[in-house]
């Protein structure tokens, strides 16, 4: 029977658009198929050929398949289904070897459903064209019908057991790539390098070490442990911290590329191995961008900016050409710390034409916004591309950063879209500078646009209301929280628990913490708790949960002590708020601070250690600030010690000359002890000076 009439009625469809030849002379179509993005020149050879291979008004199949080949390697889909059509005309279709090309064809054209159709047209299953087929479906991302045609196979080999891991592997399905390993080992088939690399990062996706030595084992005993794998190995070994895994494998390994040294050298660099990273970096043969790169984001990412730009200039000397995210780093980088080398790498992004994509434009003005050069920034947004949203969102957040408020907000209003960071941005900025009735307006504006909120965002609203202390609003937002499942990051959790304490509300806050202590990783959300009680006088709570603290997997900070000294001022705890700042000093290598200082000095002074309170600030290593020096002189009127008083204004005088506060103190505590000439002389200077008080404020809610 003529393959033709049982054609299925799918290709009927199919190959009624197509011009089929009447004659063989007139196998190719006159019609102009889409145009190839380069010269197809052994396509049009194979076509040629194909033309050439009629003996007796037959073709060869050899013809037909080295035609599909050539198609396939193109991916010339038009030119492969006129070649279908010959083979239709010819009854070739029916040959395995013409059948299993034209289902390669159509899968490396991305025709999955063609290629499904022609593998059900044939007479029993073919472990070939079962190969093909679980190729396309895994490039297709089709895993559920892959997974079936590999069930149905009656014998399955290596390339099989391989494509199918690989598909796994790919959609991050690890448990079954593994799955599917321990079935090729119960059927006895061999695997192959790729098999064995590829479970390799199964294993790694799973975080099992002692399994990922199991596969080395196997590597090892059937030979595969080439570079391929030995390179995945490593990879494994690195990122599942055991780095004496990966250098015992390195130094055995007898074939090393520069992927193998660029492995193993970010291992060090994420371990924080930064001189063993370094004497490695100097034993690689032949570096490239990535193991330049690599070492000098170590440096980066330990502050050592200096160290970094000399490797950026030892990079360039040998003539390796950067990318575009390892200058931006170092814009990045310099951004924060000085501004001329920062120029400097804006002129090699010029000479090396990077400054072309989005992502460095919105880089560079985003360095010279960071150093506080707002000119520089807005003339590098004039020159870059205006469709591209990071760019206007540099700018605007870098006049947030540099206090320019309405600057920021005219950029806001004019940008041509905006998303999410555009409106955090802005409402972060009202937030920060005391505008947070302007921040709320600006939330529910963008309620309004349909941009749905992110926790950044939420943080920036839930601290304007921390500032307003309108309870109310504050638990709808929570609750606004709950309703749109943004995730609860620290930072959002120690906003609102810093919300609710700051609204009066300290035993909502209190048991908000209490639920979700478990899933906090960092220090913030118990500094604001801690702070919090210590703030509404819960001085012996706020000490209970830093003792909760200690025994937690997390590091207390400078913040963290500020409250528990905070709280042992407001209970009077003098001997425990000493020890507390000794062992922040000795136990935590936490250098103090003013604040520190600060809060020393009041529970000294509210405890009537005067003499001692103004030892502390005598023997601090920064200068002291009108704030110490008016705590202690408040302290020295609490107890009427005009002594310690005296000499306590007269340095607050020197530091401010205009703050009336402090001689208004020194004024009255004369005259509580009853020393009216000198009450009166204060009096009297006063008069002949420019002295300020700072306005009172209240606020209802």
């Amino acid at each position: 029977m003529n393959s033709a009439s049982i054609l299925n009625p799918r290709f009927r469809s199919i190959l009624s658009f197509l011009p089929i030849p009447l004659s063989f002379s007139q196998c190719l179509s006159t019609a102009s198929p889409k145009p190839l993005q380069n010269p197809k020149t052994q396509l049009l050879q194979s076509f040629n050929s194909l033309t050439q291979t009629q003996t007796h008004g037959c073709f060869s199949s050899t013809a037909l398949v080295s035609s599909l080949k050539s198609c396939s390697t193109h991916t010339a889909l038009f030119h492969g289904q006129q070649i279908h059509c010959i083979g239709v005309k010819t009854g070739l279709d029916s040959n395995i070897f013409v059948k299993n090309s034209l289902i390669h064809m159509y899968a490396k054209c991305d025709r999955i459903r063609d290629a499904e159709t022609v593998f059900e047209m044939g007479f029993g299953l073919d472990l070939v064209s079962c190969n093909i087929m679980i190729i396309g479906y895994v490039k297709c991302g089709n895993l559920e019908d892959a997974r079936k045609v590999f069930d149905e196979m009656p014998e399955r080999g290596c390339v099989a057991y391989t494509t199918m891991i690989k598909g796994l592997v790919k959609e991050e399905r690890w448990g079954d790539a593994v799955g599917v390993l321990k079935d090729m080992r119960r059927y006895e088939v061999v695997p192959g390098t790729v098999t064995v690399a590829d479970v390799v990062l199964s294993y790694l996706g799973l975080g099992g070490v002692r399994e990922g030595r199991m596969i080395h084992a196997m590597s090892v005993m059937f030979g595969l442990d080439g570079v391929l794998v030995s390179t995945n190995l490593l990879h494994m070994y690195c990122c599942c911290s055991s780095l004496e895994d990966a250098e015992r494998l390195f130094d055995e390994m007898g074939e090393k590329n520069i992927v193998s040294w660029n492995v193993i050298l970010n291992g060090f660099v994420k371990a924080h191995l930064v001189e063993s990273a370094k004497n490695l970096f100097e034993r690689i043969p032949e570096k490239d961008v990535v193991s330049w790169g690599t070492m000098i984001d170590a440096y980066v990412g330990l502050g050592r900016l200096n160290e970094a730009l000399v490797l950026y200039r030892a990079m360039l000397r040998s003539r390796v050409r950067p990318n575009g995210v390892l200058i931006v780093n170092l814009m990045l980088a310099c951004g924060q710390l000085m501004g001329f080398e920062g120029r400097q790498l804006h002129a090699d992004m010029a000479k090396s034409g990077l400054d072309c994509f989005d992502f460095v434009q919105s880089t560079v003005i985003h360095f010279y916004a960071s150093c506080g050069e707002m000119d520089f920034a807005c003339l590098q947004f004039e020159s870059s591309e205006k469709s591209h949203i990071s760019s206007w969102n540099a700018l605007m957040s870098g006049f947030v950063r540099n206090g320019f408020i309405e600057q920021a907000r005219k950029i806001f209003d004019e940008m041509p879209r905006r998303d999410v960071f555009s409106w955090s941005s802005m409402i972060s900025g009202y937030s920060q500078t005391a505008q947070p009735a302007k921040a709320l307006e600006l939330f529910h504006d963008m309620v309004a646009a349909e941009v749905m909120a992110n926790g950044i965002t939420m943080v920036s609203v839930i601290s304007a209301i921390a500032s307003l202390g309108t309870l109310q609003e504050g638990i709808w937002f929570h609750e606004y929280i709950r309703r749109n499942s943004i995730p609860l990051n620290d930072n959002l959790i120690a906003a609102l628990i810093d919300m609710y304490a700051k609204c009066g509300a300290i035993s909502t806050a209190l048991e908000f913490f209490l639920q979700i202590r478990d899933d906090i990783s960092s220090v913030c959300p118990w500094n604001a708790v801690i702070c919090g009680l210590a703030m509404h006088g819960h001085a012996r709570l706020s000490l209970k949960i830093f003792r909760d603290l200690q025994g937690a997997p997390v590091e207390p900070n400078s913040i963290t002590f500020i409250g528990v000294l905070t709280a042992c001022c407001h209970a009077g705890l003098v001997e425990a708020g000493k020890e507390y700042f000794r062992r922040m000093m000795n136990s935590y290598k936490i250098n103090p601070n003013l604040k520190h200082y600060g809060c020393m000095v009041d529970l000294l002074g509210r405890a009537g250690r005067l003499y001692e309170a103004e030892e502390m600030i005598n023997s601090m290593p920064m200068e002291s600030d009108v704030v110490i020096w008016g705590t202690l002189l408040a302290a020295c009127k609490s107890h009427g010690n005009v002594e310690v008083g005296k000499r306590a204004a007269d340095r607050l005088a020197s530091l401010d000359t205009s703050h009336g506060a402090g001689r208004v103190l020194l004024s009255n505590l004369y005259a509580d002890a009853e020393k009216w000439e000198d009450a009166f002389e204060v009096r009297k200077a006063m008069e002949g000076q420019m002295m300020t008080r700072l306005p009172g404020a209240s606020g209802v809610v």
